[in-house]
């Protein structure tokens, strides 16, 4: 097989574009290089349709081998095992662009496999992954209307950035991944430093204008081995029967639409739709269609329904105005033992956040293609299927939790204090108790409003709202705080986060073939207003942190010492350490620049715990009065420890002021006396004098005239 390459300097390096030399029994192959990253992508479809297939079976796969950064894989088992989290939202964002861009009635099972081979540390694979996924379809016979390219934006002092490094980000304010086909935005997720509206567009059409040279890219690739695509049946919708349903029960449908309440609304259409297969479907119905055909014509006729009552009376299913916020009710401090907790309701969608305080013990180590690192705040989220009113197995969270909880993670993670002001490590986790659209903004919402119960410091509120969009040629309707009905029938998924100042994280997903400049603007416009009307409410119940955090959180102190104590702190295999643990019941973390960390449930735990090391590692000052420990006694005097770990000598003759014959006739092993230091050698040994400190003593007691 002939071999095909294509390059471009995209930002100061070369992204390259190969196909013909590795996995050629693939529909479509394609290597993707950007500086010494390397991403093998696969597409492969299946040779017929499933049977009575109703929708698009599109399984996106991404992995990253161990080998490809130099490294082993972490644990007992040294394979790689199930997808690390990293890995679940790269194989999202390759699935989020894509999938609106097959044909409507394309039914094959297609499969897309993405392997990272080579990782330098310094460009991330994720968007070369998603590049070659398009490639590999673009170059495939599969069906896939448009290519796509991708590409991370960042932000560093007030310029934009292409395909940042790893390093660069660090310093940026912003982390935007951009998917397009050359005409319009595609999918949109982001975190960022409070960037105003406006900025954030001007960045994702930064962004566009190099997708347009990755899709000329691809096009080049198309012409030079493009195979011929396969045939798409037509629809199968019996046209005739679609328009006696729309006749006879249009009028019928669309009143029921408009029934409020979730369930209620759902229980009156599922009647209609019952009535309709008893009537075209029964025994004696010749030539009758299935029940299955009935459900996709009545979905149809609801489809266009709704869409039509918002473009043409901007009327919704619940009765809302298009910028209509639903009614929000906000509750702190509802579980008694918590470290802080909120629930946070808006319409049909609730949700129980819980903060959780812990050391840093509690952090969590991530292990992937990068060096190992700490992540000190966590955020998870819980989808049951009672708050949909389902009942479904619970096998762990599955991609659409991690995007969720991720997304909502990067909106509360630029609010949040540096752990030198505040040192604990911090877990959120909400549990979804209803949902009826947006339940990753009622997060956000009950996130911050957790954080500040529990008593974090952060820098700002955040709140969250899901925008949508109904597009019928060039009537443009944004819809604020959208209803799970009108995600489902809508064009647009666009989630934004932010403070009053500006946003924190977006998310957008787009079910059409993309949008325009002037509609992203709109929309982060409308989000805004009804960002700033969330934040007013979440403000009646907690304006801002509470000043203490619960009793039961953890007590953090930190100190410290200096580096060449640390291993008299530990003591021989722990002993000291273990020591001053089991009498404190506190917990004790040591770092390599002397920084002690101290923990305990009760403030005067991790203080008693503080004293014993400050007293154990402070410096024996000459001319200071101790209160110490006789250790052991000698023929010429006796060894006293002064403080934890430091010990001296009182020569018999520093004893007393009068004559002593046996250092026994003076002080006994064990006994506590009062010393004084009186000097220390250049071998660091202590000389210390009980006579001195005897008649400083009286001194202090004698009189003054």
């Amino acid at each position: 097989m002939e071999r095909f390459k294509v390059e471009k300097l995209i930002g100061n390096r070369t992204l390259s574009i190969e196909t013909g030399r590795i996995a050629r029994q693939a529909d479509g192959a394609v290597l993707v290089q950007y500086g010494e990253t390397m991403v093998l992508v696969t597409a492969v479809s299946a040779t017929e349709e499933k049977e009575d297939a109703d929708f698009f079976p599109l399984t996106v796969d991404y992995r990253e081998k161990a080998y490809a950064a130099g490294k082993f894989p972490g644990g007992f088992y040294k394979r790689e095992g199930r997808p690390s989290q990293k890995e679940i939202l790269t194989m999202r964002l390759i699935d989020r662009p894509l999938r609106p861009l097959f044909p409507d009635t394309y039914f094959r099972e297609v499969q897309i496999m993405s392997t990272v081979l080579s990782a330098d540390k310094e460009n991330d694979p994720d968007v070369l992954a998603m590049v070659g996924a398009s490639a590999a379809l673009s170059i495939s016979s599969i069906p896939f209307c448009d290519p796509t390219g991708s590409v991370r934006v960042g932000q560093i002092d007030g310029n934009f950035i292409i395909n940042p490094t790893h390093a660069e980000l660090v310093q940026s304010s912003m982390d935007l991944v951009v998917s397009g086909t050359e005409n319009a935005v595609m999918m949109v997720e982001a975190s960022a430093k409070e960037i105003p509206e406006e900025m954030m567009v001007d960045a994702i059409m930064f962004g566009h204008s190099y997708i347009k040279e990755i899709v000329k890219l691809q096009q080049q690739l198309i012409e030079k081995c493009g195979k011929v695509k396969q045939s798409v049946a037509p629809s199968k919708i019996n046209k005739n029967l679609t328009e006696e349903i729309k006749r006879k029960y249009y009028s019928t449908i669309a009143e029921k639409n408009f029934t409020p309440g979730k369930g209620t609304r759902k229980e009156a259409l599922n009647e209609v739709l019952a009535n309709i297969i008893a009537e075209h479907c029964g025994e004696d119905c010749e030539n009758a269609p299935s029940p299955k055909e009935i459900k996709s014509i009545f979905e149809n006729i609801e489809t266009v329904i709704v869409r039509e009552q918002i473009v043409s009376k901007g009327l919704r299913p619940d009765s809302r105005g298009l910028k209509e916020i639903r009614p929000i009710t906000c509750e702190v401090g509802i579980l008694p033992r918590t470290h802080g907790s909120a629930l946070f309701t808006r319409g049909e969608t609730q949700a129980i956040v819980v903060a959780t305080l812990g050391t840093t013990m509690d952090e969590q180590k991530v292990d992937g293609l990068e060096d190992e690192y700490s992540k000190k705040f966590m955020l998870d989220y819980n989808f049951p299927p009672f708050c949909v009113g389902e009942i479904k197995p619970l096998r762990g969270p599955g991609r659409r939790e991690i995007g969720h909880g991720a997304l909502a993670e990067r909106a509360l993670a630029e609010v949040l204090p540096p752990s030198n002001k505040f040192p604990y490590t911090i877990r959120v986790v909400s549990d979804i108790t209803e949902s009826n659209g947006s339940s990753s903004m009622a997060t956000v919402c009950g996130g911050t409003l957790a954080l500040m119960d529990a008593g974090v410091p952060i820098k700002a509120p955040v709140a969250g709202i899901a925008m949508g969009l109904v597009k019928e040629h060039n009537n443009i309707c944004i819809l604020s705080d959208i209803l799970g009905t009108e995600d489902h029938l809508g064009d647009m998924d666009f989630k934004v986060a932010g403070t009053a100042q500006g946003v924190t994280a977006l998310q957008m997903d787009i079910k059409i073939a993309g949008i325009t400049e002037k509609i992203m603007r709109d929309a982060l416009t409308q989000a805004k207003e009804g960002r700033l009307f969330i934040l007013q409410e979440l403000a009646r119940v907690i304006e801002k942190p509470r000043e203490k955090i619960s009793v039961y959180a953890p007590k953090i102190v930190h100190i410290k010492i200096n580096p060449d104590k640390i291993g008299m702190v530990i003591g021989p295999g722990g002993k000291n350490i273990k020591k001053i643990q089991e009498e404190t019941e506190a917990k004790i973390e040591i770092e390599d620049d002397g920084t002690v960390i101290i923990s305990a449930v009760l403030a005067e735990s991790a203080e008693k715990a503080k004293t014993l090391i400050e007293n154990m590692t402070k410096e024996v000052e000459v001319g200071k009065t101790y209160k110490g420990k006789v250790l052991s006694i000698k023929e010429y005097g006796a060894f006293v420890e002064i403080i934890p770990g430091h010990d001296g000598l009182v020569h018999i003759s520093e004893l007393s002021d009068g004559y002593v014959g046996k250092v026994e006739d003076v002080v006994q092993v064990g006994q506590e006396i009062t010393i004084k230091v009186i000097g220390i050698d250049d071998q660091k040994r202590v000389k210390l004098s009980r006579k001195a400190a005897l008649k400083e003593s009286e001194q202090s007691l004698t009189p003054t005239s």
